[in-house]
């Protein structure tokens, strides 16, 4: 596990090369809970495409994970509902990315903020905490980066079967 700065992101460029790329997609999600449902179906979708079925469970899972840490952690608003037309600004919006190599699809979140994760000590009983231990335990690797001026993405790694 990674988490500091520009170091964070050499694994995903040890294994991953751009010039191997087959295909990417992305969405954005609003700030919103219902936005992890919405991660999930276009995970599943996109792998469908793929013809990656054998890895719905695991990318999904960590899919969900990494949205929902962004909307509780990287937005830094209150998740609810859309805001009303006298609100001016626009809810602060996460962008789900995943990108096919020819042996490798990586699973991404961006949000606003620029605080990397920190993988917390498991609580087996408190009913949140364990988000990262999950998608630690689902990819080969996982990181994050920051972005210049401001945000970050965090990533996931996961082998693809041979086509």
């Amino acid at each position: 596990m990674r988490s500091e700065g520009s170091v964070a992101l050499a694994p995903l460029w040890d294994v991953v090369l751009p010039s191997e790329r087959l295909a990417s997609s992305a969405c954005e999600l609003a700030a919103a809970y219902e936005s992890v449902r919405e991660a999930r179906h276009f995970t599943i979708s996109t792998l469908q495409r793929w013809g990656l079925c054998e890895l719905f469970d695991n990318v999904a899972l960590v899919a969900s994970e990494l949205v929902t840490n962004a909307l509780r952690h990287g937005v830094g608003t209150d998740t609810g509902p859309h805001p009303t037309a006298a609100q001016t600004s626009p809810p602060p919006v996460v962008r789900l990315s995943l990108a096919r190599w020819s042996s490798r699809v990586v699973c991404s979140v961006r949000d606003p903020s620029s605080q990397g994760p920190v993988p917390r000590t498991p609580d087996f009983v408190a009913e949140s905490g364990r988000g990262l231990h999950l998608v630690s335990s689902c990819c080969e690797t996982w990181g994050w980066h920051p972005l210049t001026g401001a945000g970050k993405v965090v990533w996931a790694l996961f082998p693809a079967p041979p086509n």
